[in-house]
């Protein structure tokens, strides 16, 4: 492992930068020394992060293009604009009546999610298109053409579904969307759950673990779960466990 290379565990709530800027300051390393991180990850994903310092730095693209692996889960019934719990509630729709109705749904439609894929970038990522963030034309409001990769999903497995209170599952969001610092539209977002949510109903979240290529979105590969099941699905929590080689820590 080359010297100044470092992984590390990225705090759910946490940026990748806060992330950095506390190992610095943990390590005492001078802000006149450069570092970066090589993959990016959601303020609400968790999990393995590298950083590099130094001259290390250079090496940053051979770490971005490393496949990665994820552990993570999809909450049923509900969509939103970032395809995850940190975005504006945009679509709601009951579960099956049934557990197992949904079981075999998701056991019916994650087969096609293997092997070669074309993903969109999601509108709230920071995808640059003509020298600005796609969540900056998101925030102000302006249509654009969301760019495509193709991505590669080596494997995607179903690990089970479990059953939530709309009670618990409302004060969880507010808990760890409250861990968010910055700018998130966190006050409108949890205005929009709080809405959105009858405390009467309960709810149902998938586990599930996924290999892939580097640049795939768990996150959309949540939303298009729910989209090709029928009813509105997000990214509930994502834990990234291996970057290549390196694992979870």
């Amino acid at each position: 492992m080359p010297k100044n290379f470092f992984l590390i565990n990225k705090k759910e709530g946490e940026t990748p930068l806060e992330a950095l800027e506390v190992f610095r300051n943990k390590n005492k390393i001078s802000k006149n020394i450069p570092m970066t991180y090589a993959g990016r990850l959601d303020p609400m994903a968790s999990g393995v992060l590298i950083l590099l310092v130094g001259e290390e730095c250079k090496n940053k693209d051979k770490y971005l293009n490393l496949d990665k692996e994820y552990e993570f889960q999809v909450l049923f019934g509900f969509a939103t604009d970032t395809y995850d719990i940190l975005g504006k509630v945009i679509s709601t729709k009951g579960n099956p009546s049934e557990i197992n109705d949904l079981d075999k749904l998701i056991k019916k439609n994650i087969k096609n999610f293997k092997g070669k894929r074309i993903q969109k970038y999601p509108i709230y990522s920071s995808k640059t298109v003509e020298g600005k963030p796609l969540f900056s034309y998101a925030r102000e409001g302006k249509e654009i053409e969301i760019p495509e990769r193709e991505v590669y999903i080596k494997s995607l497995n179903y690990l089970g579904l479990k059953k939530i209170s709309a009670k618990s599952l409302l004060n969880k969001i507010n808990t760890r969307v409250g861990k968010v610092k910055g700018d998130f539209r966190q006050k409108e977002i949890l205005k929009l759950w709080d809405k959105n949510l009858n405390l009467n109903n309960s709810f149902y979240i998938a586990d599930f673990k996924v290999k892939c290529t580097s640049g795939t979105y768990v996150r959309t590969i949540a939303n298009d779960l729910g989209e090709n099941i029928g009813i509105p699905a997000l990214a509930y929590s994502i834990n990234r466990i291996k970057v290549g080689r390196y694992a979870k820590i």
